[in-house]
């Protein structure tokens, strides 16, 4: 592990608020996923892939993925019963990771550079240890995994409703007594740090993604089971076998970051240099202040770390590609 370094701001756009970039249906083994396209601005622009984390959707990266756009042609996908995509039949952490290469694998652009934020940091762990072909670098913003002191967690509090039988429909009754003005205030306090770094365009599109999952039948129980599923991955990550989580990180090939915020309420603090220690060409960027989604709040600042490993790597590419 390394500190990550920060390219100068100077190399990025100009200061914007795109709208959320445009998305398409697109049917894959019989099950239809949302996915938005940040169309590159320069021709020798690289792949890569965004995946969100529990509760999210492809709208996350819409600032991050812009930022990037001259170097990155982004691709930002929504996990099954999340965003605009259908609901799955089964929500756990290898279940989405599947998805994810499978769709890898549909849209032929791999090795691709892969970011993963909370839950989708969990699954791109999983993607970059299973299939290094599809993952050319890997980014982590506040990956979700492992750790067992709950109280480190605002999702803690969901513990004992997991126990109840059922428990999709007494989340979905909940969901219905909270007017959506309020959920999204809700959220973005749960993980934004300073909500001062959140322009009114943005609380306003959160806003109509709480209005997308009000009108999703599906989406209570989809958390619930998905929250279910990634208890069950830290559980299983600290016994025997080969599916832990933090094995799978220690086997990843690819080159990482790691960017972590010490205000984060979600995932434990400890988790961010601890992925960064596990991984083996890992950088770890932690930054004061922030909060759980530091690519909505601090988006310059995470594409600045972006930029840094993008550059690094390209030039190791180069310089084995002389030597060859």
């Amino acid at each position: 592990m390394k500190p990550a370094t920060l390219s100068p701001d100077r190399l990025l756009p100009a200061h914007s608020v795109p709208p959320p970039w445009p998305g398409r249906q697109v049917r894959l083994d019989g099950m239809v996923s949302y996915v938005r396209d940040t169309p590159a601005t320069r021709p020798d622009a690289e792949p890569a892939l965004y995946v969100h984390g529990l509760g999210g959707s492809s709208q996350n990266w819409t600032d991050l993925a812009g930022l990037l756009a001259d170097r990155l042609d982004g691709q930002a996908i929504d996990l099954p019963g999340f965003g605009r995509s259908e609901p799955g039949q089964r929500y756990t952490v290898p279940v989405f990771a599947q998805r994810v290469i499978r769709w890898l694998e549909h849209s032929d652009r791999g090795p691709v550079h892969l970011f993963g934020n909370s839950l989708g940091g969990a699954i791109s762990v999983r993607v970059a240890a299973l299939r290094p072909d599809l993952v050319r670098t890997l980014t982590l913003v506040s990956p979700a995994l492992p750790f067992l002191d709950f109280r480190r967690s605002l999702q803690g509090r969901m513990l004992p409703l997991l126990a109840i039988p059922r428990a999709e429909r007494l989340a979905a009754w909940q969901l219905t007594r909270v007017a959506p003005e309020v959920m999204a205030q809700q959220v973005m306090e749960a993980c934004v740090a300073d909500l001062s770094r959140i322009c009114d365009q943005r609380r306003q599109e959160a806003l109509e993604e709480i209005r997308v999952r009000y009108q999703a039948e599906h989406y209570a129980a989809a958390y619930v089971r998905t929250f279910r599923g990634l208890v069950h991955s830290f559980l299983r990550s600290y016994l025997p076998g080969s599916d832990s989580l933090w094995r799978l990180a220690r086997s990843v090939q690819a080159p990482t970051l790691v960017v972590g915020g010490r205000r984060d309420r979600l995932v434990d603090v400890r988790v961010a240099p601890q992925t960064a220690r596990a991984i083996p060409d890992s950088r770890l960027l932690m930054l004061d202040g922030v909060g759980h989604v530091a690519q909505l709040e601090v988006p310059r600042l995470v594409a600045r770390a972006v930029v840094g490993l993008l550059t690094e790597t390209g030039d190791a590419r180069n310089r084995a590609d002389l030597a060859g």
